[in-house]
């Protein structure tokens, strides 16, 4: 495996949530920055060797407007 993908979500207390498509992975973090750090982390606790080499993060915002 190469490539791993996160979908990441604003945190409804701030920050931001990321879970892996088709792993047990899941991280929080208050910035972008953290957020890649802990993936990182998270990715070699996961896979210990082999690990994916790319991470592409799928980030999904939602916003509500009156109409």
């Amino acid at each position: 495996m190469n490539e791993i993908i996160f979908v990441v979500n604003e945190s409804d207390e701030g920050g931001y949530e990321a879970q892996a498509l088709g792993h047990s992975i899941f991280t929080e973090a208050d910035s972008v920055e953290e957020l890649k750090n802990n993936i990182r982390e998270a990715i070699q606790c996961h896979f210990d060797e082999n690990a994916p080499k790319l991470v592409r993060l799928h980030f999904i915002k939602e916003e509500i407007f009156a109409a």
